[in-house]
Order: structure tokens, then sequence, then C-alpha cells
């Protein structure tokens, strides 16, 4: 008997998330020196100095487990969004509540999940590990999410379904009046989780996050995650926000210690610190115009972002040129796995770090046409 005889075949054919390239990884592989790396949408700046103050402050006690129901952490979320602590609910990122949510709510290989094709990999990872049945609904002309399509493919049995709003790795968002009248479209008996992991470099006028709308779906779930603008994506921390009838029966499935204890004194402080957001903003502005301005140089086409990324069609396969920008020490996210081979991911960062993509993006480019 081998391996692929004790799993079902919606694990044996599920395809695993692939991470981007660490840095250390590249030096092994290529000796390349001084690279960077543009492929996970880090925050550039590190952490906010008082979260780091948090953290070290707190490391005497490491030897002692965490509070498992993340009294402190809970209690700071709720006061930031003015909820109570019962309707929070604290994640490892949040991304462990996305597969909280689908354990939680979806019966195993009989309920089916709505998902928009050129979305954040990890919902159909976790309806997939789940076996549930997927509806792949197609995204626009422009990458943007097809509201409408996704409200007609739910039927009697889906149980589940995601928005990213902006959405992972098209950089495009839903605007207020869209997301409204989704909400106001789908049945109760279906879940909807919309993941605002992006939300703090949102600019777009017409856009306002789901959690002003909690009085138009019951069963709405919005996620949010410190790893973004709050540059914490090695502590793990996130949280999510619904009525206490939802959060009561996630707390059931979720894991006694989640969130590691450095984590969980940490997000109060960096919660707080809205001069440090304010300058990762700026910081992201400011890398945006750049690349933007590089990329247009270069003739290339790229989607109109509300988040610290752009994702940029290329001339020919996307790979070709990722695995050449690598030799020239700049990481970056190939899009093949979503369906974009063209496509890369370019993650923001600080103006130095845009101008030598752009300087290695038109070497390469330079090589491939010649």
């Amino acid at each position: 008997m081998t391996a692929k005889d004790l799993v079902g075949n919606h694990i044996e054919t599920l395809k695993p998330y692939v991470p981007g390239k660490p840095i250390e990884e590249l030096k092994r592989e290529l000796g390349v020196e001084n690279p960077i790396k543009l492929a996970s949408n880090e925050n550039p700046l590190g952490p906010s100095p008082r979260a780091m103050a948090a953290i070290e402050a707190a490391l005497p006690d490491l030897h002692i487990y965490p509070d498992g129901a993340a009294h402190h952490m809970v209690g700071a979320v709720s006061e930031y969004h003015d909820v109570t602590p019962q309707e929070v609910i604290n994640g490892n990122g949040s991304d462990e509540l996305l597969t909280i949510a689908v354990r939680t709510f979806c019966e195993f290989g009989q309920d089916s999940a709505v998902i928009s094709k050129h979305s954040f990999a990890a919902y159909g990872i976790r309806c997939q590990s789940h076996n549930l049945n997927i509806k792949w609904v197609a995204t626009d002309e422009g990458l943007k999410y097809d509201l409408q399509a996704m409200a007609e493919a739910i039927d009697e049995t889906t149980k589940i379904t995601f928005i990213a709003n902006p959405n992972n790795p098209t950089g495009t968002y839903v605007n207020a009046d869209e997301l409204r009248r989704f909400l106001k479209a789908i049945p109760d008996h279906v879940v909807v989780l919309v993941d605002e992991a992006y939300h703090d470099y949102v600019e777009a006028d017409d856009y306002a996050s789901a959690l002003e709308m909690r009085d138009i779906h019951e069963r709405l779930i919005v996620t949010r995650t410190l790893s973004k603008c709050y540059g914490m994506a090695g502590a793990r921390i996130g949280y999510g926000i619904a009525n206490e009838e939802i959060i009561n029966r996630m707390n059931r499935v979720r894991e006694p210690f989640n969130s590691n204890s450095l984590a969980q004194v940490a997000l109060s402080e960096a919660l707080a610190d809205r001069e440090f957001v304010e300058r990762s903003v700026a910081v992201n502005r400011e890398g945006r115009a750049v690349l933007e301005s590089g990329l247009a140089d270069l003739g290339l086409e790229w989607i109109p972002s509300q988040t610290n990324f752009l994702l940029v069609k290329m001339p020919v396969d996307g790979r070709q040129i990722y695995d050449a920008m690598l030799r020239k020490g700049v990481i970056l996210r190939p899009m093949a796995g979503y369906g974009l081979p063209k496509w890369l991911r370019i993650s923001l960062a600080e103006r130095e770090k845009m101008e030598r993509c752009v300087d290695s993006l038109r070497e390469v480019l330079t090589e491939v046409a010649s």
C-alpha cells in the first residue's frame, strides 16, 4: 500500500499553496549577492516599533502557554472596531480563519462553495481539502470579480463564498454599492467571508469595508490580518468579526493556542500605531508611482491596484521573465498557478527597490527581444 491509497481523491489531486521564493534560497541556488524579494507583498518597513517593543517585553514569559481565548487581543480588536468581544475571533493569520470557517459551516464532502477565478489560492485549497464541490466563476475582462455571476452560481447546496476585497493577486476591488447588492442577493443559508487583508492600502473613494454592511447579511464574516500594512507577516496574527452566533461556532473548532503570545501582545500596539500605518501607506504610494512610471516606459500592461502589489503582463511566458529576474537578484511572483501564465505579481517597496526592479526588467526584456 502506498500513501496514495491512504487518502481520498480530493487530497491526492490537491495542489498545495506555493509561497514566494525566500531570499536565502536564492542566495544558495544562484549565489546572488544583495537580492531583493518582491514576491510576497510584505511591508518593506518591517513591523511597527511599538509592536517590536511589546514583543521584547513579553519574551521572558515565553515558557508560558498563550492565553487560549486571547482575551487581551480580542479586547483590543473589539475596542478598535467598536464591536463586542463576543463578535471577534483570533487567528493564526487570517488564513487560519478560512479553514475554521469551512470546517465549521460546511458538511464534509456534501456542500458546495462558490469561488471566483483569479482569487486568493487558499480559498480553493481550503474547500478542496474539505472535499467540497467548488463552483468556479470567471472574472470579467478586467480580472475583476463578477459578483452577479457569483450570486447566480449559488444554489441550495452552497454553504460558503469568498470575496477578497481588495483581491489578491489582481489588486482589483469591488465598490461599496456592488458589495451591498451582492450581500442582499445572497440566501440566508450561505456564509459570506469577506477577506480584507489589504484594506489599509485602499484609496478608492467608492470603497467601503464590509464591516459597515453587517446588517445586510446575517452570516457575514469579515477577516483582517496584520501581515501586510502592519508588517507582522512572520508573527502570523489576524482576526475575524461576525455576529456572536457565528463566532461562537467558529470558536468550537478553533485550536485553543492558535495565536502565539508574542503576536497577541504585539497586535494591540500595532493597531494603535496609526503613524506607522500612515508611513507604510505613503511608502506604498510612492513605490507604486515609481513602478507604474517604469512599466509605462517599458510598454507593459498592468492592472490598476488598491493593494501593495501590481499584476503585470509580460510579452512572453511569465516564468521566463521570472527566471531571468532571479539571476539579477530580483524575486517576483509567477502567476501561472492562477491561470495567468503571462503575468507576474510585483510587490511594492521603497523607491530604490522599485527602480532596481524596473532597471532589471528593462535588461531582461531587451535580452528576450534579442
